[in-house]
C-alpha cells in the first residue's frame, strides 16, 4: 500500500490573514476628493459623450502605457471606493480608439468652457 508523504507545512500556523491587502479607511478629505471626482466625471460624461468621447485616458507610470477608462467604469470604481473602500476588478478596454478618450485635464477644461457658454457656470 502506497502512503502519501506528510505535508511539510501541516503544523505551521495559518498566516493567511497577514496576506490580505491592507486597505486603510477613507478619511473625510479622501471621501470629499472622491465625491468631487465623481461629480466631475458625471459632468464630463454629460458634455463630452455627445461629442463622441467615451472616457478618460490615463498614462500609467508603472507600465508606461496609456489606460483607457469609460465614463461608467470610472464612476463605478469611484462608487466602489466610496461604498466598500475598494475598486472593482475590471477588464482593460479592448482595442480602444485613442481618438475617443481625453485626459482628465482636457475634460475639465472642456467642461468648464461648456458650462460658461451654456450659462451654468458657478
Amino acid at each position: 500500500m502506497y502512503e502519501e508523504p506528510r505535508d511539510p507545512f501541516a503544523d505551521d500556523p495559518d498566516h493567511a490573514e497577514a496576506l490580505a491587502p491592507f486597505e486603510p479607511e477613507l478619511d473625510d478629505d479622501d471621501r470629499a476628493d472622491l465625491l468631487e471626482d465623481l461629480h466631475e466625471l458625471e459632468m464630463f460624461e454629460k458634455v463630452l459623450q455627445p461629442q463622441g468621447f467615451r472616457g478618460v485616458v490615463v498614462d500609467c507610470a508603472d507600465c508606461d502605457e496609456p489606460h483607457y477608462f469609460t465614463w461608467g467604469l470610472l464612476m463605478a470604481n469611484l462608487r466602489g471606493l466610496l461604498e466598500a473602500n475598494c475598486a472593482q476588478v475590471h477588464e482593460p478596454a479592448f482595442d480602444p480608439d485613442p481618438a475617443h478618450y481625453v485626459t482628465w485635464d482636457y475634460a475639465r477644461g472642456f467642461s468648464d468652457c461648456w458650462l460658461k457658454t451654456h450659462g451654468q457656470a458657478d
